[in-house]
């Protein structure tokens, strides 16, 4: 059980930070920078839950409820590397049901989708516009991520990376969904401001 009393500790004063396996590093560490966008990836979805709070985008706002609190599971799982050491505790690792509840949710969604002829621009239902932020942020929380696992004596889960991966094509056709609810997908018209 995680318990806060004070917020403000002081031990980061130097620009150090602790992993949850204790270990002390700095805050400019590539674990922290991967978590760390993992965590703006749940601040986004805070935003895109303003615009989901209607009857008919409950099915998506209970799904987006569960995916914060696996981004805090994910965020769970990043922060404790496995160095193979007793911690006196089993640390928190994505679970490939969790990745596979997430493919299962785009089929669902994407069922009620007409077939994509173009690319699509961020925008839309507010909800949609906001889900395109998550998704970029969600890439870029996976590109850290894919590249602190190539660093030598990085581990990072298999679960994690696969999580992070399905949850960026989830964003995208959600959006598509809550468009699908409103005004449609905006659409990418190839060259169109080069005439005239």
């Amino acid at each position: 059980m995680v318990v806060l009393n004070r917020i403000y500790t002081r031990t980061g004063d130097a620009g150090e930070t602790a992993l949850g396996s204790g270990e002390r590093v700095s805050k400019a560490h590539l674990r922290i920078q991967a978590y760390g966008t993992v965590d703006e990836t749940n601040a986004t979805l805070g935003i895109v839950r303003l615009h989901t709070a209607t009857d008919d985008m409950r099915k998506l706002d209970q799904m987006l409820a569960r995916i914060q609190n696996e981004l805090f599971d994910l965020g769970a799982d990043l922060c404790v590397p496995d160095t193979g050491k007793d911690l006196g505790y089993e640390p928190l690792r994505i679970l490939p049901k969790q990745f596979e509840r997430i493919e299962a949710e785009i089929d669902e969604l994407n069922a009620e989708l007409s077939p994509l002829r173009s690319f699509v621009l961020p925008g839309g239902h507010p909800a949609a516009a906001h889900l395109h932020l998550a998704r970029t942020v969600c890439r870029r929380a996976e590109r850290l991520i894919v590249e602190l696992a190539s660093h030598e004596g990085e581990h990072v889960s298999e679960g994690a990376i696969a999580y992070i991966n399905r949850l960026s094509d989830f964003f995208f056709v959600a959006s598509r969904w809550s468009n699908a609810r409103s005004a449609g997908d905006v659409l990418w018209v190839p060259g169109k401001t080069r005439q005239g």
